[in-house]
């Protein structure tokens, strides 16, 4: 096994006109620049056709059924760690990243987790609902996020200017900074208790 973290940076969105694709490559360029120590791979929602949840318990109580869900299990398995990029839908996160952690427990379990949120609010409330699920899948969630709000959401959203991410780098790196040095820290610790 290697000692080199693999975090996965989820995107949480699967329309066809969503913004994540945006927020979602910027931060793995950044992230690898920041940390060339640990590994991070995109995983998108769009790739999975995951029914809604339909299973007879979760998998920590019975083995899933679905091989579209079991492939998802596999997949999520691989990581050390979690970012999620979400937006912010009726003041939490969207329905496909609900039934995506649904479709999981015992792969979730004992890893941190973050989030990049964009939206009005920077996703804060989509975030901190995040947070409150991924206690109850055991994972870890860090103190850090990056909120993408207000002028800047509108500075890089097609809704506004639809500019490019490097118009509001300035702004965000600090938070992105912070959330890797949580998933970094984070990461070993858990990483070396699960053995």
């Amino acid at each position: 096994m290697s000692d080199k973290l693999n975090i996965a940076v989820i995107l949480s969105s699967t329309r066809p006109t969503r913004l994540a694709d945006k927020p979602a490559q910027w931060f793995l360029d950044f992230a690898r620049a920041e940390h060339p120590e640990m590994s991070f791979e995109l995983v998108d929602l769009r790739d999975y056709d995951l029914p809604f949840f339909d299973e007879v318990a979760s998998n920590a109580w019975a083995p899933s059924q679905n091989a579209e869900a079991v492939r998802w299990q596999k997949k999520i398995a691989e990581f050390d760690g979690y970012i999620f990029v979400t937006a912010e839908y009726n003041h939490s996160i969207t329905g496909v990243l609900k039934n995506a952690l649904d479709q999981a427990y015992v792969e979730w379990a004992k890893k941190p987790m973050g989030a990049v949120g964009y939206g009005g609010l920077g996703a804060g409330r989509a975030i901190e609902h995040l947070r409150g699920i991924a206690v109850e899948l055991q994972m870890v969630p860090v103190r850090n996020a990056v909120h993408i709000g207000g002028g800047d959401f509108m500075a890089i959203s097609p809704l506004g200017s639809n500019g490019e991410m490097s118009e509001i780098a300035g702004h965000i790196e600090g938070s992105a900074k912070g959330l890797l040095a949580d998933i970094a820290w984070w990461g070993a610790a858990t990483k070396a208790a699960r053995g």
